[in-house]
Formats: structure tokens, sequence, C-alpha cells
């Protein structure tokens, strides 16, 4: 029994007030909380996840005057980000206060920072002292979790809370965007499509990736992947015929007539690209408990969000 799911938000402050981890709902996906400003208790939410020391994590607050407690050198393009998008998907890469443990950062000298879109963990933070690290809640590489019950069947009650906030309304991580100097850079796709900063602080320069020691989360190429084998493709109907004889899911936007597939799961039949970053992830985790061979997953246009989910894909595949 899923005992450890609750909405019980002052058990979530104690608990995480004694230096233990719980599950937060955010508007992304759920994320594996603790008091960002103890080392020992961030150390556990890396024990947890198997996740290596050197991929940084991000701190999560819940008003502007906090960021200058975390960050120095804050760029004015930055303030311009926070004031267009904060709360939401976007994390900005700063360079860190001395406050901010270098176990948060894998050592680097700049932090990851976002202000989540998501009621219920809003007040959470509001009756806390100290802000939270919170990676998305599931094992390393792992499909990252949209809801409660996701977060119960990864870890089951070895966290002695998940605040169930109810489905992830973004379903993909945050954005996140750094600077060096004035410029800004593009670490990682997310919830926010890149032409929407764009708008904001012009042309972004775009980071590539770095397995041994990332800048910012979600850098590493391979990434949220369920245990069946995965495909990124143009064309499904040629991939189902030469497999044939396997046992194969698909992953479609739209298009639900793929007669020799055992399931297809479509993202969005209204053809909407916010819906089918929602559903992405729910998707995997549905089709990767289906007992399939494969799933083949459509490749999808090379803008908006539609940028966003194929990264989630392609790390996938991997």
């Amino acid at each position: 029994m899923n005992t450890s799911i609750t909405t019980d938000l002052e058990k979530c402050r104690n608990l995480l007030k004694e230096g233990q981890l719980i599950a937060i709902p955010t508007e992304t996906v759920y994320g594996l909380a603790a008091n960002a400003l103890d080392s020992k208790a961030v150390k556990r939410i890396f024990e947890m996840k198997g996740r290596p020391s050197f991929n940084p994590l991000i701190v999560h607050i819940h008003q502007m005057e906090q960021l200058p407690i975390l960050a120095k050198d804050i760029p004015k393009k930055a303030y311009d980000l926070a004031e267009a998008f904060w709360p939401g998907s976007l994390t900005l890469i700063l360079p860190k206060q001395d406050i901010v443990p270098e176990i948060i950062t894998g050592g680097k000298s700049t932090v990851g920072v976002r202000m989540p879109n998501h009621p219920l963990t809003q007040e959470l933070l509001k009756g806390l002292p100290f802000p939270l690290a919170a990676p998305s809640a599931n094992p390393f590489t792992r499909v990252s979790p949209t809801s409660a019950q996701h977060v119960w069947d990864y870890f089951g009650d070895r966290i002695p809370a998940i605040l169930d906030g109810g489905p992830c309304q973004v379903g993909l991580e945050s954005t996140i965007i750094g600077f060096e100097g004035d410029t800004p850079i593009l670490y990682r796709k997310g919830g926010i499509p890149r032409e929407a900063i764009e708008a904001v602080v012009g042309e972004l320069r775009v980071s590539t990736e770095n397995e041994t020691s990332p800048e910012a989360p979600g850098m590493l190429l391979k990434h949220y992947s369920p245990r069946t084998p995965l495909i990124v493709c143009d064309d499904i109907r040629e991939a189902l015929k030469q497999h044939s004889h396997k046992r194969i899911g698909v992953l479609s936007f739209f298009q639900e007539d793929f007669p020799s597939a055992t399931k297809v799961i479509i993202l969005s039949k209204n053809k909407m690209m916010e819906e089918a970053a929602m559903s992405l992830f729910e998707a995997l985790h549905t089709l990767d408990a289906s007992g399939l061979d494969l799933i083949l997953a459509e490749r999808f246009r090379e803008k908006g969000l539609g940028s966003s989910i194929n990264d989630r894909l392609f790390r996938a595949q991997n």
C-alpha cells in the first residue's frame, strides 16, 4: 500500500526540517527534495537516485528575494528572464554564493536556481526557512516521474512522504539557461521553448553535452530511458515492417493507424504540442510496463516544444 503518498504539508515540512527526503510536485516533473543548505540531506538525494556526484542539482525557491542569497554577479538578462518566466519551468545557472554547498553544484562555481509553478509546492516552500534541492524523483537515467504514483513505483516507502499534487501540467523538465558575461547559453531544452527565451534576451548560444563534467543537469547523453529499447524514427510504418517479428509499442504525435503494432499511444489527438509534452513521460512509463520488445517513437518537428520532446526521445534511445 502506498502509505507515503500524502497532501499533508505540515508532515512534509517537518520531515524536511529533520533532514529527510520527500518527493514534491512541480509543473515539470516530480522532484526528490531535501534542504538545499544541508549537505548530509543533499547527499541522500544522490544515494537514493544513484546519481553521479559530478551531476549538479537545481535549487528551488519561492520568491525573487531568495535569488541573490544563493547567486551573485547576476546579469540583467537573468533578471529579465526571471521576470518573464518565474514562477515557471526556467532554471538559471549563475555564480554561486558561499552559502550553497559544493555537493549541490558538483564542485562547480555556479548554481542552478528556479521558482516552480505549482501551488502546493509554493505553499510548502513558503513555510520553510531554506530552499530545496530537487532533481527528478527517479533512479538515475530512468524516465522522469509526472505523477505521485510514478515516484511510488520507483521508490516505494523508501521515501517517507510523496506530496501528491496531481499530474504535472508541463511534463518536461525546465529549460536551463546560463551566461558567459552577458551572452545567454542554452544548456538544456525544456518546458519553455527556445523561441520564447530568445524573444526576451535575443539569440542563444547552445552548449554541447559533457559526459564527465556537465555544466547543468540533464546534459548527459543517456537519460530519461525506459528499460524497453526505444528507436526514434521519421517513418514508423517502415520501421514496423523492419521489426515485424517483435511486440512493438508506437509513440505517435496524433496518428493512430498502426495495425501491426502491439500498443499505440497518441500524445495529442488534437495536435497540440503542449499536450504532447505533458503526456510524453506518462506514455513512456505505460509503454515500458507493457511487456514490449521495442518502442518506436515519432520524431517531432524541430520547432518550439517539438525540439524539447525530441531532446528527451533522443536521450531515451541512447
